[in-house]
């Protein structure tokens, strides 16, 4: 194999792809990009066995062929060389990168052994627009699992069905769901997407226009430009937001979303190295009163709210309460809550389709 292409290009590809290399792993080849050149491109394949992204560039191919190369490092060396054109030969299992009046060796593995990867996944599909998407991304896999406990928390549940979808996220001590119209779709449909895999698609798709979403078999494919994301969905079932949610509440509160956080935020300085980050609402006619308590200090502040129903007293991991009322847009929020000890959720005051439940943590005043 032999070709050159400028390096701000490889580079460009590079970063895009290595993404998908494997970062702990027995088997060599999946640590690797593999690349193949072919006609007048190179395109670029890396894989850890659960995500797959492929890339192509345009390059002059001196000598079509493949070769795997280290991810990693490939990615590190040639993003010093993105201001020059680049020639990449290869040797048996060495490859040689030429550039400017220089010339650097790395060792190469065979690339016959480097995985298969399917692209022909067309079967169902729906399609939104990329800020729909983006968004249903972002306001929900923060809240997924990351332990490998009960592997389908790891990942958004997405619900396809009457021209909308609804995507929810839990890690049993949190929940985030988030509604949005769909364009088209194939039919109804479920499937649990790995909260790694929407991350890179919330980063490759582009924030105008549209997206089409493929599903076939376990698999998820998402195609933009030149670069193919496909992915393994998880299998089986996932738990049923309708049973966690609360159907009704005897308190609610009417708050400032900006004043609210900036005193959230201020009350987690203190307790950040705490177990629990552990924070308290205080709730009573006319304000929320926030507290934090940790050897270093302790943090009392009123904050001004609209409050119906019975006071309350709760407490909180700080960082749950932060994720939720930074993710949320509106100038205004709502706390809706039965309970000390019982779950309550956050959304906008006027639009509703995002909602976040988050538990309590139970201490000696309100067990």
């Amino acid at each position: 194999m032999k070709i050159v292409c400028e390096g701000i290009n490889l580079s460009d590809a590079i970063l895009k792809v290595v993404k998908a290399c494997a970062a702990r792993t027995t088997v060599p080849l999946l640590e690797c990009i593999k690349l193949t050149a072919k006609n007048d491109s190179l395109t670029l394949l890396a894989t850890d066995g659960e995500i797959s992204i492929q890339k192509s560039i345009r390059a002059d191919v001196l000598e079509e062929g493949s070769i795997c190369v280290p991810g990693k490092y490939f990615a590190d060396f040639i993003k010093k060389l993105e201001g020059v054109q680049i020639t990449l030969a290869v040797e048996g299992s060495r490859m040689d990168i030429f550039y400017a009046d220089s010339q650097t060796s790395m060792q190469v593995l065979s690339a016959e052994d480097f995985p298969a990867i399917s692209t022909d996944i067309n079967e169902n599909s729906f399609t939104m627009k990329s800020s729909d998407l983006k968004k249903v991304i972002s306001a929900t896999s923060f809240c997924c699992a990351t332990d490998d406990s009960r592997p389908n928390l790891k990942g958004c549940q997405f619900i396809i069905e009457d021209n909308k979808v609804c995507v929810t996220a839990l890690d049993g001590f949190r929940l985030a769901t988030c509604t949005a119209p769909l364009i088209t779709s194939t039919g109804d449909m479920e499937i649990i997407c790995p909260a790694r895999t929407l991350n890179e698609i919330e980063k490759m798709i582009p924030s105008e226009g549209e997206t089409e979403v493929f599903i076939q078999k376990g698999m998820i494919l998402v195609s933009v430009e030149d670069t193919v994301l496909t992915s393994r969905l998880y299998g089986g079932d996932f738990i049923k937001k309708e049973n966690i949610i609360p159907k009704s509440f005897l308190t609610t509160v009417t708050v400032d979303r900006n004043a609210l956080l900036s005193s959230i935020e201020r009350a987690a300085i203190l307790v950040r190295s705490d177990k629990n980050n552990l924070i308290i609402f205080d709730i009573s006619a006319g304000k929320i009163e926030v507290s934090s308590n940790s050897d270093i200090g302790n943090v009392q502040e009123p904050v001004k709210a609209e409050v119906e129903g019975k006071d309350v007293r709760i407490a909180m991991n700080s960082r749950f309460i932060d994720d939720a009322i930074s993710s949320l847009e509106e100038d205004t929020i709502v706390l809706s809550l039965n309970s000390g000890i019982q779950p309550f959720i956050i959304n906008n005051e006027k639009e509703k389709e995002v909602l976040y439940l988050i538990l309590p943590v139970r201490t000696a005043n309100n067990a």
